[in-house]
């Protein structure tokens, strides 16, 4: 392990709460591999004191740090500028700190795009269905708009599905009624809800009707095989699961702060998932 010096880089994760970020392993694991002379934090920080706290990161000397849940929306309000990926997402996930300017950039949908990508999907290979209408949902689908999709949103609250349409123009808006129905017409769904996830129920999606040819992904990545992609593992379906998505979305955010662009490889993601499976349960060895 590098021994810090007092010229290291120190990057983080902001969250309330943050304790289950795998953010700070997965960037240990590329400061070790780099010998790089730095680290990254967990960060948590309540919504109340978020402007105070990133302003207070900037003027420490922190080269940036990730944002994640609840402030996405918080951080890009604070940006003095922000690149095209969170303009068109109306979030940022990605702080950088520089001549004491705080800039802002939003990853999520390129890192899953990229996670596509390495699964041996083209993201433009026919309509896109998306399951929900946060943050993350946004962001996927401004990034497979960028790469040529057309793409459908489909969200339990009409509402919020309606000005997610309205923010990023020539997206389709569905009733959450008919997701099952509409698996037919598409080459591809996501789940971006947190269905699925830990405790949380399972997302109800019948895949009836889905064509051989459907990739099923979801961006929950505990754990690792969802109830939707177990589901879809039986039907036969192509499946891409969240954790790359992790990995991928860290990528532009490490070579900001600590000027190494890294590689994302199976070394790095049985590191991460070792951690999921829980110690004893078949959880590599450290790098």
């Amino acid at each position: 392990m590098p021994i810090l010096s007092g010229a290291a880089r120190v990057a983080g994760i902001i969250g309330w709460p943050v304790a289950h970020s795998r953010s700070p392993r997965l960037h240990g694991f590329w400061l070790e591999r780099h010998g790089i002379d730095g680290i990254y934090v967990p960060l948590p920080i309540r919504p109340e004191a978020f402007t105070t706290a990133v302003r207070g990161l900037r003027d420490a000397g922190f080269a940036g740090a990730n944002v994640t849940i609840p402030h996405k929306v918080a951080a890009f309000e604070i940006c003095d500028a922000v690149d095209e990926s969170a303009r068109r997402a109306g979030a940022v996930n990605t702080l950088v700190f520089q001549d004491g300017r705080i800039t802002g950039q939003n990853t999520d949908g390129w890192g899953f795009v990229a996670n596509l990508q390495a699964n041996g999907v083209a993201p433009d290979a026919g309509p896109a269905l998306l399951l929900g209408a946060g943050g993350s949902a946004r962001a996927i689908a401004a990034a497979l708009q960028d790469a040529g999709a057309p793409v459908t949103i489909c969200n339990r609250t009409a509402d919020r599905a309606t000005a997610l349409a309205a923010d990023l123009p020539g997206l389709r808006v569905l009733p959450w009624e008919q997701r099952s129905a509409a698996l037919r017409e598409h080459a591809l769904v996501v789940n971006t809800t947190s269905l699925g996830m830990g405790a949380n129920p399972a997302l109800d999606l019948d895949l009836a009707a889905a064509p051989d040819a459907l990739v099923v992904a979801d961006i929950v990545y505990v754990p690792l095989q969802t109830p939707l992609l177990a589901a879809a593992e039986r039907r036969g379906l192509r499946c891409v699961e969240g954790l790359g998505m992790l990995l991928y979305q860290a990528v532009p955010g490490f070579r900001a702060w600590f000027g190494v662009t890294p590689v994302v490889d199976e070394d790095l993601r049985r590191f991460v998932a070792g951690d999921l499976l829980g110690a004893g349960a078949g959880a590599p060895p450290s790098p």
